[in-house]
């Protein structure tokens, strides 16, 4: 078995031709995006089957996502990269990520040879639950109904999350991203059961945040794919080293400095250090309001005052 990486007891797996499958698999399996409470019903689902028939839960995902491979010049943003998708399963509880290489030639397996190749063969399912509209295979042409009349065949039981389970909820990964590129980060954060989430690597900026009073951290995200939020000034919790500190995030291409490129910049409150080449994580709370181009510098300085205060106002409330 090729264990590519472990959170906190999970098992995280690249190579399914070589994995030791568990002795009684409960199995799902999807993209799982965002990892939103919709993809949770599921998830807790065969956690919970898992725990009740002495199991292991199992997680089957695709990674590069499909889209990227399906479709030239994809301008598909992911919510979640891999490592965020993983670390959020593993705090659910899944015991096994099994990792598939999403390719052409892989894209063109039929429903029936996924079902052996995976399902069966490599994992050794005793059950496998999935959501009602979930299609799998070639051209999407798997169903819950074709795995229903196929499951004795198979040797493994099959259960679906009914529709009205998931519609009530009333979320989706395509949600998600409309209302982050929207800048609604309420609805976003409603919809994942938890704030949204991107790490990036503190680089040198052009320090005019500094001449001002308010200095900031300048982040560079290294997935391309990452979904970068739309333009604007956000209230923020920032996580360095351990620690947790509130602070401001202005995205955009800074118009009153007569910026060239979208730029994501943090202001972290009552912070002083030099944290080039560090990792931060940001966490969206709100959005305060729109990039504008002010008139001079002092313009600016002044409404950042005011959005400080405002920042506060709403991380402490």
């Amino acid at each position: 078995m090729r264990l590519l990486m472990k959170y906190k007891g999970m098992e995280i797996i690249d190579d399914i031709n070589t994995f030791s499958a568990p002795s009684h698999a409960i199995v799902t399996s999807g993209t799982f995006d965002g990892v939103h409470v919709g993809h949770k019903k599921i998830l807790k689902n065969i956690i919970q089957t898992a725990k009740e028939q002495s199991g292991q839960s199992v997680v089957v995902t695709f990674w590069p996502h499909p889209r990227f491979v399906l479709k030239q010049n994809n301008d598909l943003k992911l919510i979640t990269t891999f490592e965020e998708k993983a670390e959020l399963l593993s705090e659910l509880g899944i015991d096994f990520l099994v990792k598939i290489p999403f390719t052409k030639e892989f894209s063109q397996l039929s429903s029936d040879e996924f079902i052996k190749k995976v399902i069966v063969e490599g994992l050794q399912t005793r059950k496998l639950v999935i959501g009602y509209d979930h299609k799998f295979g070639k051209n999407r042409e798997g169903s819950f109904d074709y795995l229903q009349k196929n499951s004795e065949r198979y040797g493994f039981e099959i259960k679906e999350i009914p529709r009205q389970d998931i519609e009530t909820i009333g979320v989706s990964s395509s949600k998600i991203r409309t209302a982050l590129s929207n800048g609604d980060i309420h609805i976003a954060n409603d919809f994942l059961g938890r704030m949204y989430a991107m790490s990036g690597i503190v680089k040198e900026g052009d320090r005019i945040g500094r001449s001002i009073g308010f200095p900031t951290a300048n982040i560079e995200v290294p997935e391309h794919y990452k979904l970068i939020p739309t333009d604007g000034s956000y209230a923020v919790y920032v996580d360095w080293n351990g620690k947790e500190f509130k602070g401001m995030l202005n995205i955009g291409q800074r118009p009153t400095v007569s910026g060239q490129e979208r730029r994501i910049e943090v202001n972290i409150f009552d912070f002083d250090k030099s944290i080039y080449n560090e990792r931060l994580t940001i966490r969206f709370v709100k959005r305060l309001r729109e990039e504008t181009k002010f008139e001079n510098i002092q313009h600016l300085k002044d409404q950042l005052k005011k959005d400080k205060v405002k920042a506060m106002n709403i991380l402490e409330g």
